[in-house]
């Protein structure tokens, strides 16, 4: 298996690649999602289903398998020799980070079956901060693996 994954290890690595951008490019667009949502959106009305439907599309048809594509081309990367030193720190900030995007991503999931119930209590500010975790944990990410602390 190990010869397998060194053999297809240029895919893996791009698929990975590609997971990753459009993954963060739902978990950044969502939260701006939600705050006009929030901010400009009577509930009940025309455009609010449609803001249900975008935030659903958005979720469930580019973020959750972009999701699931980062995890499975990075574990598959994690299993391929040579590629991950655990006695280094940087897979671990990567590693812990990557879990906290993750969080991210089903918090964003709860905010957005709390806007289909009608119970969001959250705020338009509320949603400007929480848009900057995932910037936060990109950095982390992007300076674990290229200066490898």
């Amino acid at each position: 298996m190990t010869d397998f994954l060194a053999t297809i290890y240029p895919w893996t690595k791009a698929l990975h690649i590609i997971s990753v951008i459009a993954w963060m490019a739902g978990i950044f667009y969502l939260p701006r999602l939600f705050v006009y949502h929030v901010e400009k959106v009577e509930a009940g009305s025309e455009t609010d289903r449609l803001f249900h439907e975008m935030e659903r599309k958005l979720l469930r048809v580019i973020m959750n398998p972009a999701m699931i594509g980062v995890w499975v081309f990075g574990l598959a990367l994690v299993f391929t020799p040579g590629i991950v030193v655990w006695s280094e720190i940087w897979p671990w900030t990567k590693a812990a980070a990557v879990v906290g995007m993750t969080w991210f991503h089903h918090w964003l999931g709860h905010r957005r079956k709390d806007f289909l119930a009608g119970t969001n209590t959250r705020t338009g500010r509320t949603y400007r901060l929480m848009n900057e975790v995932p910037t936060v944990l990109m950095v982390v990410i992007v300076f674990s693996v290229i200066l490898k602390f």
